[in-house]
């Protein structure tokens, strides 16, 4: 079987709702994430021979926004192109699909990743094309009905994790989890710990240049267990989630370049890293909490390797709450669990964050030196995916 590897890796930089970049649409975003992707191995776009980009909030985008994005970055319009939805997943998702056509010999290089513009999402009118008679109508937030409520339960997911942590977490430990997702992101980034993997996105404005946005927006070094303390539960009168340990709504893109082995030596490129083995498990039922956890599990189950071979792990942090739970339920030392900070902090841009999360593990590999990572989501609707990665 043709062998898969992974030769460039990028994202833009992560905006916050209504901030820096709400005003590009999805496939904007990504397209720079694609070409700051290519850009990266010097590899023309008319050598891509297909692209999958994750997105969820698609109402309103056009016409699969995957194709949209790769043509806006410079991929020919005869490479055909995929948008996948699996919520959360996503992003995570495309890298895995991208990785089997290689394996399978249906293509030499694949652009794959995410995108998401939650800014932009639409409200919607249910019924309007039928007509309304009388009274009052309500519009319908896509953004949350679409992107953040149980399709089963009919939920915010929120609402949906309080019910099935049933207190286990307690809400003072989110919150110090919160706190530290902040410190370690304000930490990396100003030693320059996301440069290499970071994109610049020049932000069309009303009047003179374009502004140049080159640094994820919604980090908050001075963020106090005070201030967390202090927020009122979002969800539950008696809950534990808040604003402050769940994940941010945000705008950005990532995008990886998977290549075939026989592409790679013809080409005289070199291998960042590899996907080593895929996780995927679901119910039973819609419970986020220990899907991440669940999910490496599976992935490792095709491997030969221990959870102690995994030098680095990501875990999204949509809530702490789901990060802290799988956290122990696999007994990791928290010290490798994103150690650069997480969604939290950085934001969770839903389709675009398990493309985001390998991005920013390949290139903590490369900066430490170390074999494997392990990189998981708990996705809407009780799934999980988790990716075994390593470095070459």
């Amino acid at each position: 079987m043709t062998r898969s590897l992974i030769v460039a890796a990028r994202r833009t930089p992560i905006g916050k709702l209504n901030g820096a970049l709400s005003s590009l649409a999805a496939s904007d975003l990504g397209a720079e994430a694609i070409r700051g992707a290519l850009d990266a191995v010097g590899l023309d776009p008319s050598r891509v021979d297909a692209v999958i980009m994750g997105q969820v909030l698609t109402a309103g985008a056009g016409q699969i926004p995957a194709r949209q994005a790769a043509v806006s970055a410079g991929i020919p319009f005869t490479t055909h192109a995929t948008t996948l939805n699996k919520v959360c997943l996503s992003g995570l998702a495309a890298l895995r699909y991208g990785d089997l056509l290689i394996r399978a010999g249906e293509a030499d290089v694949v652009v794959v990743g995410g995108m998401e513009s939650m800014s932009r999402a639409p409200y919607l009118l249910p019924g309007a094309r039928e007509g309304y008679r009388l009274g009052d109508v309500t519009a319908l937030d896509s953004l949350t009905h679409d992107g953040l409520t149980c399709a089963f339960d009919h939920c915010a997911m929120g609402v949906a994790t309080e019910t099935h942590a049933d207190g286990r977490i307690p809400r003072q430990r989110q919150d110090e989890f919160a706190q530290r997702s902040h410190e370690r992101a304000a930490g990396a980034q100003s030693r320059g710990g996301f440069d290499a993997e970071l994109v610049s996105v020049s932000v069309p404005s009303r009047r003179g240049d374009p502004r140049v946005f080159n640094a994820d927006e919604g980090i908050r070094p001075d963020i106090s267990l005070d201030s967390l303390g202090a927020l009122r539960p979002a969800f539950d009168p008696r809950g534990t989630i808040t604003a402050g340990n769940a994940s941010q709504i945000s705008d950005g893109a990532a995008a990886l370049v998977l290549v075939s082995d026989s592409f790679l030596q013809r080409e005289g490129l070199s291998a960042l890293g590899e996907l080593v083995a895929y996780g995927e498990v679901a119910g039973p039922d819609t419970s986020l909490l220990l899907q991440p956890s669940r999910a490496i599990r599976a992935a490792l189950a095709k491997t030969s390797l221990e959870i102690s071979d995994l030098a680095h792990v990501e875990i999204n942090e949509a809530f702490a709450a789901v990060a802290l739970a799988s956290l122990d339920d696999l007994g990791l030392d928290p010290e490798r669990v994103n150690p650069d900070g997480g969604a939290i902090a950085l934001g969770h841009p839903i389709g675009a964050s398990g493309a985001r999360l390998a991005v920013h593990a390949l290139h903590a590999l490369r900066a430490s030196g170390d074999e494997y990572a392990a990189v998981a989501l708990c996705g809407g609707g009780g799934q999980g995916d988790a990716a075994i990665l390593r470095r070459l």
